[in-house]
């Protein structure tokens, strides 16, 4: 099930809702919650509810194991058992394939290559339960010896399956002790509303023009302008679509009590590698930070092999294909090269300038990220930078631009912190006494944004989240 569809608008979530708030004490809310849960995951693949339940059954334990041995042999086993199973869980099923086939490639082997479906949001659960059993040996975490509410904390559907990848710290006081307001309730459906808009009316509107681009047989009949065209297209679905299922990851969890981590602010307003790193995908980013890089040594030890370590991995986490270890590895390269001097240079020119340099590369980089086979990456890198020179523009792309100037003027100018000056704007307006009109005003707002998508919904039943396949 996915957060764009009928079903789950008018179905799944007024059911889930009027049983959440008809139940009485915390332990049943979360009993609710954990049962509506494990109802969403299994959805499309009822048997992966079992290894959910049992990724969150061999860290519950692991995680005793940690206390009732702490500081002592037995809580070492208990969390290198945990990081073995998890990323063994990992391997299996996501890069079982991929390791097969470079075997074959490197010895010239005949390996017949395992064809395993990968069980959807897996890189996301795993993480979290990982980052519990880690944070509990480190002692920043109380161990939770309730399985029912360590199985909400990984269950969790509103983050389950895309993110953001929420550690036990952030909400593990939440869990039994939340409490909601008609504010927060409200807020939560707001934010929902805001990412389901982004998601319906922009990523999958983005998605569907830059489809003749990307996916053509042949990118010998394209111009260069058309493969400019297409690449930024879906440099913006890929942005709306994952930033607009955090938002409406973040709107559910306030629904429920629970407040989640924000997972962007605006990376493309960003001027270098770094900042788009701080503002793109938060919470993965802010992972591998503090439990590889730090680790490490960090920029204390080996600084600059501990960043490419760690955007290797983070390109690998994003897919079993070297096309992802490439762009993890194209953005460490960028990253380190600020750091040892191209900051310097770039400091010197207007900000405009430097935010250009930012939209260029993170273009290249989602080129990249696109194109899981070599060989149609090197093809499309040809024509983009116009190596079969072919300059001309087609009437279709030009009368598909005049068509679409409405949408893509929308879709760049919510790429900016509008919604950050909008905040602004009420708080005025609160201190000034006009609370009732706002939030009349935003009520409005709301119910047309829903009332779009869901009329831009109907007879579309398959719009999945970009980042449902890692």
């Amino acid at each position: 099930m996915i957060f764009a569809s009928l079903t789950f608008l008018y179905f799944f979530l007024p059911l889930c809702i009027i049983f959440y708030y008809i139940s009485g004490s915390i332990r049943y809310k979360n009993i609710i919650l954990i049962l509506f849960s494990l109802i969403f995951y299994a959805w499309g693949e009822p048997v992966w509810v079992i290894l959910l339940i049992f990724s969150a059954l061999v860290d519950y334990v692991n995680g005793l194991l940690i206390e009732k041995h702490r500081n002592k042999i037995g809580a070492r086993i208990a969390l290198l058992c945990s990081i073995i199973i998890n990323i063994g869980i990992l391997l299996g099923f996501k890069y079982t394939g991929f390791i097969y086939e470079n075997l074959n490639f490197i010895f010239g082997l005949n390996l017949r290559i395992p064809h395993i479906t990968l069980p959807i949001g897996i890189s996301f659960y795993t993480f979290q339960t990982l980052s519990y059993t880690i944070d509990l040996y480190r002692g920043k975490v109380n161990v939770q010896k309730s399985f029912t509410n360590f199985l909400l904390f990984v269950s969790l559907f509103p983050q389950l399956v895309a993110g953001p990848i929420v550690r036990y710290e952030q909400i593990a006081y939440q869990i039994e002790h939340r409490k909601t307001r008609w504010i927060m309730i409200y807020a939560g459906l707001h934010r929902f509303c805001i990412g389901l808009f982004k998601k319906v009316a922009i990523a999958n509107i983005a998605g569907d023009l830059s489809k003749p681009y990307l996916e053509a047989s042949s990118f010998t009949s394209l111009t260069v302008g058309e493969a400019w065209i297409g690449i930024i297209l879906y440099s913006l679905q890929i942005y709306y679509d994952f930033s607009g299922y955090s938002d409406m990851a973040i709107g559910l969890g306030k629904i429920f009590g629970f407040n989640f981590p924000e997972n962007f602010k605006y990376p493309y307003i960003s001027i270098s590698a770094r900042e788009f790193w701080r503002r793109w995908h938060i919470s993965l980013g802010s992972f591998f930070r503090d439990y590889v890089y730090i680790p490490l040594g960090g920029k204390y030890k080996r600084r600059y092999l501990n960043l490419f370590i760690v955007w290797s991995l983070t390109g690998l986490w994003h897919g079993a294909s070297w096309n992802f270890v490439l762009w993890g590895l194209y953005f460490g390269f960028l990253i380190v090269i600020e750091q040892l001097f191209l900051m310097k240079i770039l400091n010197y020119l207007p900000k405009i300038l430097r935010h250009l340099y930012l939209i260029f590369i993170a273009i290249i980089g989602w080129t990249l990220f696109y194109f899981t086979e070599i060989s149609r990456l090197k093809e499309y890198l040809k024509v983009l930078f116009s190596l079969n020179l072919s300059f001309t523009w087609k009437l279709e792309t030009i009368y598909m631009l005049k068509e679409n100037i409405l949408w893509f003027t929308i879709a760049i100018i919510l790429c900016m912190p509008v919604y950050m000056w909008l905040k602004k704007l009420k708080n005025k307006l609160l201190k000034q006494k006009f609370q009732l009109q706002f939030y009349l005003i935003l009520f409005l707002i709301d119910i047309t944004l829903l009332l779009v998508c869901t009329s831009m919904l109907i007879g579309n039943f398959y719009n999945p989240f970009i980042y449902y396949r890692f």
